[in-house]
């Protein structure tokens, strides 16, 4: 009974020191971010049954162990930050690093764009998602994105962004006006600003002049078309067009072409009836313009949203999503691998790491992402002493019993004596 003893307390010790240990480390994080605390369980070695002749079931235990060592999943409160690329996950996720080779997964979402426009952790590990592919070779954006989907778990890939970037100008091809000539012999004018294919804003003025002949009961106009460059020197094409507008003013015919915008040809929409150009008996009021096309820029930077979209912004006003940063969810989140600090490797209980999907089967995170926001520790200081003080009263109580039993052991030796 003695040793059996001096066992339990031993055990009593060991296993005691493994669930301080794991305080302790949780203790050592409350201020990390994206950490993940643990939790020990402890469990009884098998009991002897005494045979006694009690009613009782007597049974002596032989020590303790450590059933399991579990993660704590709750969340931990979210921080404001100052960047657009700190992220925090609002719900059930994981972030995906390349790590050595091999992906790992981390709550924490502190990354950064490297000299490289790389997206990245602190210690220069890349951020793995979903790359928009609209980025050619040549460093020029070949489309627009409103809003990047997921691609499937197996295609995702480092978020890796060039330096500089171009978004390529749109040339105008439609350009529709808005005004009233009036009805008497004054001149009448509109002009409209359009972009050419190299990236010139060009000078489009539409001249309204009224006939000198006319048949009524409509009136008729001519309208001259030029496209001039922005500081007037060069006359790129002059077009006419003859107009005829009904009995109450509304147009019914316009026989006004396309004009060439230094290679471009641009079609004039001057509209039918009263929806575009009119000639009203009322007071002169200045027309109005809308045209297409869009002006080339530079890249000013690269942020993220709150769709954890990579954005890219050029110094033409122009916006378009170039990647999203991925949400990878897992079965058995308790089953993953602590790899180091706040990552985490998936293992054969953890399952594969896999996307969520919406009603139309499309990969989702499946979590709201919110920038500017980082997730504290879900390791509350208060409660991780708690537990050390209770573990320490355990550990002392585990080294009196050895020390009980020594001292028990002493005497019935003396005893023999």
């Amino acid at each position: 009974m003695m040793t059996q003893a001096y066992y339990s307390g031993l055990t009593g010790l060991q296993n005691s020191s493994i669930g301080i240990d794991a305080l302790s480390d949780n203790i050592a994080n409350v201020s990390t971010t994206g950490y993940r605390g643990y939790t020990t369980e402890f469990s009884s070695l098998f009991e002897d049954a005494l045979s006694t002749g009690s009613v009782f079931n007597d049974a002596v235990g032989t020590g303790v162990q450590v059933q399991t060592t579990s993660m704590i999943q709750e969340q931990g409160t979210l921080a404001l930050s100052e960047k657009s690329t700190d992220l925090a996950i609002n719900g059930e996720g994981w972030f995906g690093v390349q790590q050595d080779g091999e992906p790992v997964y981390t709550r924490d979402g502190s990354f950064t764009f490297d000299a490289n426009s790389d997206l990245v952790t602190v210690d220069g590990y890349h951020v793995l998602g979903t790359m928009g592919g609209n980025i050619g070779a040549d460093n020029t954006l070949q489309f627009k994105i409103d809003e990047l989907a997921l691609g499937d778990v197996a295609t995702q890939e480092k978020l890796q962004f060039p330096e500089n970037l171009t978004y390529p100008p749109e040339p105008s091809t439609d350009v529709k006006f808005f005004g009233n000539v009036g009805v008497t012999e004054e001149p009448y004018t509109i002009g409209a600003a359009v972009v050419d294919g190299q990236n010139n804003k060009n000078n489009l003025t539409l001249n309204f002049s009224r006939n000198a002949e006319q048949t009524l009961p409509g009136s008729q106009y001519t309208v001259t078309a030029t496209i001039v460059s922005s500081d007037g020197t060069i006359t790129y094409d002059t077009q006419e067009g003859q107009l005829e507008f009904d009995s109450a003013g509304a147009l019914i015919s316009n026989s006004l072409g396309t004009v060439d915008n230094n290679g471009t040809p641009v079609t004039v929409d001057l509209g039918t009836g009263f929806d575009g150009i009119t000639s009203i008996d009322l007071p002169y009021a200045a027309g109005s313009s809308t045209a297409n096309g869009t002006i080339g820029g530079e890249l000013v930077g690269y942020q993220i949203n709150k769709n954890a979209e990579v954005i890219a912004t050029f110094t033409n006003g122009e916006q378009s999503s170039v990647g999203k940063i991925a949400v990878f969810h897992f079965t058995n989140d308790q089953g993953l691998d602590r790899v180091s600090g706040t990552r985490f490797s998936e293992s054969s209980n953890s399952g594969t790491a896999r996307f969520r999907k919406d009603a139309n089967g499309n990969n989702i995170n499946g979590s709201d992402v919110q920038n500017f926001k980082l997730e504290n520790s879900n390791v509350e200081l208060s409660y991780g002493l708690t537990e050390l003080i209770i573990l320490q009263r355990s550990y002392d109580a585990n080294s009196k019993s050895i020390t009980t039993a020594d001292e028990m052991m002493q005497k019935a030796l003396d005893m023999d004596a």
